[in-house]
C-alpha cells in the first residue's frame, strides 16, 4: 500500500489519504482480533474469540436463542451451537426450552459470566478512554461520525 509522503512540500493526494486509512483501519482490526484472543483466554483457557464474542453478546442481550447469535454475528448454526455446547459445559451459560416454543431453547448467562464479562470490558474501556481522552470533544464525534458512515458502507 502507498504510504502518504513525508515530504511536507509534496502533498498527499486523497489517494494516499485512503491508502494511509485502509493501513490504519488493518492495524486496527488486527488488534482487535487480539483484544478478543486475549479477552477470551481472561474468561476461561479454552474459550476463543468466537465463543468470547457469542459470550459477550448473551450477557449484553441479557438472554437469547441460537437462531438470533447465528443471524447476527452471520455464522454457521452448527458452529453456534458448538460454542453454547462449550459454554454451558464450563458453566458460562445456561439453556433452558423457551416458554412459548419448547423447540426454542433460551441462552442465559450464569453470574460467573456477567461478572468476568464486566471485568474485561472495564479493563478494555479503560485502555481504550485513556487514549481517546487525549482528542477534544469535537474530534471525538467527528470520529464516531466517520465510523458510523465505515460501518454503513
Amino acid at each position: 500500500m502507498t504510504e502518504p509522503t513525508a515530504d511536507p512540500a509534496v502533498e498527499p493526494t486523497v489517494d494516499d489519504a485512503i491508502a494511509h486509512v485502509e493501513d490504519q483501519l488493518s492495524v486496527v482490526f488486527g488488534r482487535a482480533r487480539t483484544v478478543w484472543k486475549e479477552a477470551a483466554q481472561q474468561i476461561h483457557p479454552e474459550l476463543n474469540p468466537a465463543g468470547y464474542k457469542l459470550l459477550a453478546t448473551v450477557v449484553r442481550l441479557g438472554s437469547t436463542n441460537a437462531h438470533v447469535l447465528t443471524e447476527l454475528f452471520d455464522m454457521d448454526k452448527s458452529v453456534v451451537s458448538r460454542q453454547i455446547r462449550m459454554l454451558e459445559e464450563v458453566g458460562l451459560v445456561a439453556s433452558r426450552p423457551d416458554e412459548r416454543d419448547g423447540r426454542v431453547r433460551v441462552i442465559a448467562p450464569t453470574p460467573e459470566a456477567v461478572e468476568r464479562i464486566t471485568a474485561v470490558r472495564a479493563r478494555n474501556q479503560s485502555r481504550l478512554h485513556a487514549v481517546l481522552r487525549e482528542r477534544s470533544v469535537e474530534e471525538l464525534e467527528l470520529f464516531a461520525e466517520m465510523l458510523g458512515g465505515l460501518a454503513e458502507a
